[in-house]
């Protein structure tokens, strides 16, 4: 059951390059679901965002156990996706998440950090 996920956002496409951008994130799509085939994740969703004058564009959220998700992003070919796409939008971003069961164990750290602190 996922405890996790990879919060992937990013922005506008890099002036100019709207149509490679277009086909970066299609290659992207299809090899997170392959990663889902592959039982690497358990789930993603892909959201696109309504022009709203910020800086998130839309973002995608791969779901799976903390531990499957962290050998993935170990992986050269998921750095090397992130890499390319870095060089096609603006203000691109992957951020571990906590999710389903993992909620309670970061909300147990942030109280601990509570304590420590009053």
């Amino acid at each position: 059951m996922a405890d996790a996920a990879i919060f992937i956002g990013w922005g506008p496409p890099v002036r100019g390059r709207e149509a490679k951008g277009l086909e970066v994130f299609n290659e992207s799509v299809q090899t997170w679901g392959q990663y889902q085939e592959d039982g690497k994740i358990e789930s993603f969703e892909v959201v696109l965002l309504n022009a709203h004058g910020g800086d998130l564009a839309g973002f995608a959220l791969l779901r799976g156990t903390r531990e499957a998700l962290d050998e993935l992003q170990r992986e050269e070919e998921f750095q090397r996706r992130t890499t390319r796409a870095a060089m096609i939008v603006d203000n691109i971003g992957v951020v571990n998440a906590a999710i389903g069961e993992g909620l309670g164990t970061q909300i147990g750290v942030y109280q601990d950090a509570i304590g420590d602190l009053t």
